[in-house]
């Protein structure tokens, strides 16, 4: 029985798959984000490196990661999905193979701030979108949710083994290791991953009309500025824009990164502060996949509010527990790693509802490059300021500060997106 009679009969889709594709790409592409967080102790040791000089490499790395985002969507559109992510996986592969070989900063930051964070940006949150968008009709938060929740399992999977490794035989063979699993997940990309249900023979989930892709139009560079020039326009893209820059601020940027050096100023090991890490990441799992069921549910800009909110006062916690010990750490890590990304669902069907299918993957590339300036912001002020300081407290609770505005802009939101004023007014 071949894909399409097996699709028709009701056994099967062929977009579950591809859901399972995008995860396992997405996954591995968090995995790796996240490495620095444990790189970071040992190239002081070994290099001599400051905690500042490697937060802007980080830094740097974050931002491109964001930046890429909405192009990436326009290329994924123009050359498809399977090549640019065998291509993407591809480069990664190829800048971590050559990291053991650096000796100096600069080329950390060429081979992690620059090939590393581009090759990552386009396999992130704007893949998962685009793949939705293609393949699901119906259930699409619930599937955004499980997508966004895969840097979540990536964290969980990484962080823990690769810690291991670094701490038993040293950060080169937790290089070599990654590199072996990004190869692995390349061939299957390559085998399995399809761009369009058109391809199969299929309607999308949900749909009941096979229907051809319409072809790309424009130029890859041109199309995303015009999309981000008809967002500037939009007071939602600028309210939807700010709270992702204060998400990133105090999420990937912030915890992602320093969690793990603040664990060692208070004498916590390495390898345990990556389980804090990875019990937080399990947490998100199950936390952004019932943000994506929710926001199918319920008004999204309320959920917004919520999950903000409830992130600030964990963050103005945080302190407190790194002193206090590990059953007041480990609080700290489930109520934050519920709420770690599930602000992602609720801000794609926003952004979708506002500016319609066409537009929402390039519009929500430019939230996302907000969301890694503001990560990219605090993964550098954050070393500077512990730096300066000696203690992260003063970053944790700002972080805490800012999610709080971050929860009143949420449900500034318009209630009735663009598409559907259009609608009402037709």
């Amino acid at each position: 029985m071949n894909e399409t009679s097996a699709a028709k009969s009701g056994k099967w889709h062929y977009a579950w798959i591809m859901l399972l594709l995008t995860f396992l790409t997405l996954l591995v592409s968090a995995g790796i984000r996240s490495m620095p967080s444990i790189l970071m102790l040992p190239f002081e040791k070994e290099f001599g490196w400051d905690r500042g000089g490697i937060s802007s490499v980080v830094s740097v790395g974050i931002f491109l990661y964001g930046l890429v985002g909405p192009f990436s969507a326009a290329v994924l559109e123009r050359f498809g999905i399977r090549k640019v992510v065998v291509v993407s996986l591809a480069v990664l592969a190829a800048s971590l193979a050559l990291t053991p070989l650096m000796t100096a900063l600069w080329q950390f930051e060429l081979l992690w701030g620059l090939v590393s964070g581009l090759a990552t940006g386009m396999m992130a949150n704007v893949l998962g979108v685009t793949v939705t968008n293609h393949w699901f009709a119906k259930r699409k938060g619930l599937v955004v949710g499980l997508l966004t929740a895969s840097a979540a399992t990536g964290q969980l999977l990484f962080l823990p083994l690769l810690a291991q490794i670094t701490t038993q035989a040293g950060w080169r063979y937790a290089i070599y290791t990654a590199v072996v699993v990004i190869v692995v997940v390349l061939v299957a990309v390559a085998i399995g991953m399809r761009n369009h249900p058109f391809d199969v023979g299929l309607p999308a989930y949900g749909e009941d009309q096979v229907t051809k892709p319409e072809p790309f139009k424009g130029s890859i560079f041109l199309a995303p500025l015009l999309a981000l020039r008809s967002g500037l326009g939009n007071v939602t893209f600028w309210l939807l824009a700010g709270t992702f820059f204060f998400c990133g601020f105090s999420t990937n940027g912030l915890i992602g990164t320093h969690l793990i050096p603040a664990c060692g100023d208070y004498g916590i090991a390495e390898v345990a502060a990556a389980g804090l890490l990875a019990l937080m990441g399990l947490f998100d799992l199950v936390g952004t996949t019932l943000s994506g069921w929710l926001s199918d549910r319920f008004d999204s800009r309320w959920l917004l509010f919520w999950y903000y909110g409830l992130r600030g006062l964990s963050l103005i916690f945080l302190p407190f527990a790194l002193s206090a010990g590990p059953t007041a750490l480990l609080v700290f890590s489930v109520f934050y790693g519920l709420d770690w990304i599930a602000t992602v669902p609720p801000t794609v069907k926003l952004a979708s509802r506002e500016f319609g299918k066409a537009k929402s993957g390039m519009i929500f590339g430019w939230i996302v490059v907000a969301h890694q300036i503001g990560a990219s912001a605090a993964a550098y002020g954050a070393g500077a300021v512990r730096q300066w300081l000696g203690a992260y407290t003063v970053p944790f609770v700002i972080a805490g500060f800012a999610c709080f505005l971050a929860s009143l802009m949420a449900i500034r939101v318009a209630k009735i997106g663009a598409v559907a004023r259009q609608q009402l007014q037709a």
